[in-house]
Order: structure tokens, then C-alpha cells, then sequence
């Protein structure tokens, strides 16, 4: 019995989208993190890209336990002197809400040159409007 190993042109992609009013941001982020990556697949190869596309609709509705929206910051730096800029989960929510989503799936991603091929075949939208409409995305399971 032999092992085999994916190679990226046997990768068979899917798309799949979720709506995010219904989870939590960390749980939420997890479940994309392991479609994105592949591991829901039996031919999960940690050194190729099998995932799947992930369509993301209603990020501004994901749920946040807590107190996070009033004390889980996000933080830019522009790289110039005093460009450090700080701001709570609700500004964020307000003005840009795909980064919520997008930044905690990128944190649970590995840190290497494959996640920065991973992270690209998630989709964000605020809204319930998507133009992946072509590629007939399931749900999530």
C-alpha cells in the first residue's frame, strides 16, 4: 500500500458559500480556514493547494460574543511616524466589513508562501449579493 500525493492539475475545485448572520466570528473562521486549505477532502495534501472557493455573504451580521465589539482592536500601520492606527471591531463592522472575516481566516491559515495562494480563493461580501452566481455555489456543510 502506497501513499499518494495530490498534484495541481489532479485538484478538482468546488465552490461553496455561507452566510455569516447565522455563526460566530472564530467558528465561522475555522470551518472556511479548513475548506480553503482542503482538509475536509480525503486527498488532503499539506504542501499543495486542494481546497475549495468560499463565498462569504452578510459579513456585516457575523456575531461577536462578548464584549468584542467594544474591545477587539484592529490595527494598520502605514509605515510612516505615528501612522499607527487603532480601531475597535465596531468601526470596523461599520466601514469595512469583509476585514473582520478576512483577517480571522488568514490568522488560522499557516504561515508560509501557500496561505498567501489559499487566502486569494476567499470571497467576502457585506451583503447578500455575490457575482459568483456562474460557478453555482452549494452551502456550506
Amino acid at each position: 500500500m502506497s501513499t499518494e500525493s495530490a498534484k495541481n492539475a489532479d485538484v478538482e475545485r468546488n465552490w461553496f458559500v455561507v452566510d455569516a448572520s447565522d455563526y460566530n466570528l472564530g467558528r465561522l473562521a475555522t470551518r472556511i480556514a479548513d475548506v480553503l486549505r482542503g482538509k475536509h477532502k480525503v486527498s488532503f495534501t499539506p504542501h499543495v493547494d486542494t481546497g475549495d472557493f468560499v463565498v462569504v455573504l452578510n459579513a456585516s451580521k457575523v456575531n461577536l460574543t462578548g464584549r468584542k465589539l467594544d474591545q477587539k482592536g484592529y490595527h494598520h500601520y502605514t509605515g510612516f511616524p505615528g501612522g499607527l492606527k487603532d480601531r475597535t471591531a465596531r468601526q470596523v463592522r461599520e466601514d469595512d466589513p469583509e476585514r473582520m472575516i478576512r483577517e480571522a481566516v488568514k490568522g488560522m491559515l499557516p504561515k508560509n508562501r501557500l496561505s498567501r495562494v489559499v487566502i486569494k480563493k476567499l470571497k467576502v461580501y457585506g451583503g447578500a449579493d455575490h457575482p459568483h452566481a456562474g460557478q453555482a455555489p452549494q452551502p456550506l456543510p
